[in-house]
């Protein structure tokens, strides 16, 4: 009883200090950090510990832990603590900036888009050859990967697709990081782009390529099979439509959303995963349901278990290795050392990968307690800033469409580890790629009077 009178204060307090940070937390008005606190934190992470704490949620990951009692009570402990610590951290960078969310954010959804001159030529064609440079690293993703899971489902093969999904990701023959850059992030951001820009001129031109980037973007998301990033995807498709106010959100409207989505996803699972069992696969510690609200948050604890007790600190081996590699230190990701000291039969049998969770648990691998109060400081601090840099951005379809990239992404990185928060190649590169594009397109008109005046000097 204590447990749960200790999670319904920390719920109120939390969600007090969320709300004032994000400006709403209106289910209609979704934004980066009102889905921060929904998706990654609430529902992925918080519901999940009371009952771990509770000790009623037989989950088979819980079912490793040594010394249980006190390790589900410190699991608890620490997650209430990024809770409250996280929004904490984001309601002082927002004194800090004079940022006031609710008049903000509010003022950001009345703002018009921005046209960027997007019935010109030239801007076409520019973001006709990011397109093509899309296709070329879907073909070249195709080409590199041994078996595609989604076409050996649509085969009708024999072998395990659990185990196809791991070698399509593990496995893949060619380079990871112009895969994921190029194909598998470029081309569903592009699509949000193409598609403001298709919206604001009208044109065929611009409506025929975001066809082809929204079929694009679609099979990126569904070719391994796994069954998250495709509502990721559709998920940002609706935000922009909302931001632009194409598309408004009732209770209505989002309880059919939910309904259609969720009976999908039950449909994902038993094609993919031969569930045969239904009561049992809709149960609250399986299925969609326990992925839900149980394995985000289970190898937390696992972590909280075994880093300084089976396992030593890992002091900084699992940053990005391109901070490990200037030390010359092997590069270790931790949620793959719990998945081998957990579950060593699925590292064997090729049918697992790494035990992702909330970012916390991989700062405690790294740096104990110590990297738990800092990395939830740090964490809370550049959400933060990032929601208030793109609200104070113009509101164009490139920044709108980062906007909105990272409402999405964020939030899944939260429950995916601590190191992409401290160097994120693919953020860096998108910032870099679309602000300057951004830049040069404000600027172009400038440019070529200056080059002008010049030639015409001479």
């Amino acid at each position: 009883m204590l447990y749960v009178l200790f999670w319904m204060i920390v719920l109120c307090i939390s969600t007090l200090l969320f709300r004032y940070v994000a400006g709403t937390l209106s289910f209609t008005k979704p934004n980066l950090v009102s889905i921060v606190y929904y998706y990654s934190l609430l529902v992925s992470s918080f519901i999940g510990a009371l009952f771990i704490a509770l000790g009623i949620d037989d989950y088979y990951m819980t079912r490793k832990l040594f010394r249980p009692d006190e390790y589900r009570m410190i699991g608890f402990v620490v997650v209430c603590f990024v809770m409250v610590f996280l929004p904490l951290s984001m309601f002082f960078v927002s004194k800090l900036c004079g940022f006031e969310a609710k008049r903000e954010f509010n003022d950001y959804l009345k703002k018009p888009l921005e046209n960027m001159a997007a019935n010109r030529n030239e801007i076409f064609y520019l973001f006709a050859a990011l397109s093509a440079i899309s296709f070329l690293a879907i073909i070249y993703m195709v080409w590199k990967t041994p078996d595609i899971p989604i076409f050996e489902l649509l085969k009708g093969t024999d072998e395990s697709l659990a185990e196809l999904r791991v070698e399509a990701s593990r496995h893949f023959h060619g380079n990871v990081l112009f895969r994921n850059i190029f194909a598998l992030t470029l081309t569903p951001v592009l699509s949000l782009i193409v598609y403001l820009f298709a919206v604001l001129t009208n044109e065929p031109r611009w409506k025929l390529l975001f066809v082809f980037l929204f079929a694009g973007a679609v099979f990126v998301n569904v070719y391994d099979l796994a069954k998250s990033p495709i509502f990721f995807y559709f998920i940002m498709f609706f935000l922009v439509r909302i931001y632009i106010g194409k598309m408004r959100f009732s209770p209505v409207k989002l309880a059919v959303y939910g309904i259609i989505g969720g009976a999908v996803l039950v449909g994902m699972y038993v094609v993919i995963q031969g569930v045969n069992d239904i009561g049992t696969f809709l149960s609250y510690n399986k299925g969609p349901i326990g992925r839900l609200i149980l394995a985000q948050i289970a190898p937390t604890f696992l972590h909280l278990n075994i880093f300084g007790e089976a396992l030593p600190f890992l002091y900084g081996k699992s940053l990005p290795s391109a901070l490990t590699g200037l030390f010359d230190i092997d590069n270790v990701r931790s949620a793959r050392m719990v998945m081998a000291h957990v579950f060593p039969e699925r590292i064997e049998d090729g049918t697992g990968g790494v035990l992702n969770t909330l970012f916390v648990a991989e700062a405690y691998a790294n740096f104990g307690y110590l990297g738990i109060i800092i990395g939830t400081l740090y964490v809370g601090a550049v959400i933060q800033l990032l929601y208030i840099f793109f609200l104070r951005l113009p509101k164009n379809p490139i920044f709108l469409s980062l906007f909105v990239y990272f409402s999405i992404n964020i939030p899944r990185t939260i429950v995916g580890g601590f190191t992409d928060f401290l160097f994120n190649p693919i953020w860096i590169l998108l910032i870099t790629l679309f602000g300057g594009l951004a830049l040069f397109m404000y600027m172009k008109d400038d440019i070529r009077l200056m080059l002008l005046k010049k030639f015409n000097s001479r």
